[in-house]
Parts: C-alpha cells; sequence; structure tokens
C-alpha cells in the first residue's frame, strides 16, 4: 500500500467521522430545540393562566375563566374588526371573559407589543363592560434584566398602575410615559419598555371601545351554538 493510498483512506475516514459527528450533533440540537420550545410555550401557558385570575380574581367570577374564550383570529372577527390593533396575533388566540351570575363583566385580551427594547413584548389586558381596566399582566418579555423587566408584577409594582384607568382616564394626552409628557411613570434608565407597554394598553381601550358590543355578541352566539350542539 502506497503512502498516498494511505493519506487517502485516512482523509475517507477523517471526513465520514467528522460527517456521522456533524449528523449526531445536529441531531441532538434539534432535539434540544423542540423540547425547549414546548417548555417555553408550556411556561408561556402557564404564566397566561395565573395572569387571567390575577387580573379577575376567582372570587369575583362563576365561571371557567379558561373555558370562556372567543378566537379572535377567526375569519369572521378579522373581517369585521382591526384585530391587528391587538398586535399581530397567532392563529387562535383567543379573548377571554369573566362573568358572574351568567353576565359578561370582564374581557380579558392576549396583546403584542412589538415596540419593545429588545423584541416583542406579550400581555394580557383585561377591561371591564364600563371600559375601566381590571388589570395589566406582562406574560412573556426579554427586555433588559433590573431595567424593562421591571414592567412583571413580580419585579415592581408599575403594572398595577394601570387597574381603574379608562380611556378617558386620563386623557388621551396623558397616555404617555412623563418623558413624553404623559402620566405614567418610567423606569431609571429604561423609557422604551414603559412605553411600549402603555401605548399597547391604550390601542386596547381604544379596540374594546370600538367592538365591545360584536365582541359580546359573538360570544353570546357561541355559547348558543355550543348549547344547541350539546343536545
Amino acid at each position: 500500500m502506497t503512502e498516498q493510498t494511505t493519506l487517502s483512506q485516512s482523509i475517507v475516514k477523517n471526513a465520514t467521522g467528522l460527517a456521522l459527528f456533524a449528523m449526531v450533533t445536529a441531531g441532538i440540537i434539534a432535539l434540544v430545540q423542540y423540547n425547549t420550545k414546548q417548555q417555553i410555550a408550556d411556561n408561556i401557558a402557564q404564566a397566561q393562566a395565573r395572569a387571567l385570575y390575577e387580573i379577575t380574581p376567582e372570587h369575583t367570577l362563576d365561571n371557567d375563566l379558561l373555558a370562556d374564550k372567543l378566537d379572535l383570529t377567526s375569519n369572521a372577527l378579522r373581517s369585521t374588526m382591526n384585530i391587528n390593533a391587538l398586535g399581530k396575533l397567532a392563529d387562535g388566540s383567543s379573548a377571554h371573559f369573566a362573568k358572574k351570575d351568567g353576565v359578561v363583566h370582564t374581557v380579558i385580551f392576549p396583546v403584542i407589543s412589538p415596540n419593545g427594547y429588545t423584541t416583542d413584548i406579550h400581555m394580557l389586558v383585561g377591561v371591564k363592560l364600563d371600559g375601566t381596566l381590571a388589570g395589566v399582566r406582562v406574560v412573556d418579555h426579554k427586555e433588559t434584566p433590573g431595567l424593562g423587566d421591571k414592567v412583571e408584577v413580580k419585579k415592581s409594582n408599575w403594572i398595577n398602575d394601570f387597574a381603574g384607568k379608562s380611556l378617558h382616564n386620563p386623557d388621551k394626552d396623558n397616555w404617555k410615559v412623563q418623558k413624553d409628557g404623559g402620566q405614567f411613570d418610567q423606569f431609571t434608565g429604561a423609557t422604551i419598555t414603559p412605553r411600549a407597554v402603555v401605548g399597547a394598553v391604550y390601542q386596547t381601550l381604544e379596540f374594546f371601545d370600538k367592538n365591545q358590543h360584536l365582541l359580546l355578541k359573538e360570544f353570546a352566539q357561541q355559547g348558543t351554538l355550543s348549547s344547541m350542539e350539546s343536545h
């Protein structure tokens, strides 16, 4: 066997080994990404469930808040209201309806602000039928730790200041952070994040004001259909 033949065999052997290593590594990475993606999705779902009951505590309702929902991304609703006012919602994103004695008193919307410092900020915004805010919770974000993450209720009380506010309280000019001439506090060293949240909450109030009757009608109709199907 010549030296050239031995060298060629060695190159082929090493190349094969590298290819197999790359395939195994790629498979492991893909598996980890899949499992991580599912875990992240599960974590977000759990955070949303907790946030729903923080916005409307269990003693304020007598229905299943997780089950009583309306798909906002259905073709029927997309054709009649500007769903994009709530952000780029994924298919199947739903509003949840809180009821007491069979009467709806609060609607909780999934909202996505694209204007965060790093990426989208995912929120839940609860609006009572009188137009006042029941509460706001951030359920997923990647804002700067120690600065923008103060939108989380576990990091500061800032997000609680929205409760009781409405489309006209404060007036439109004051629905801004103080740095922009508005009423809402910003964080020291971080203005972009609270600005994004304030803007998204105001847009949600506008959306509810324009579409309240249609949303309640669609939700009631959905319940009627479900009741008929159960017989």
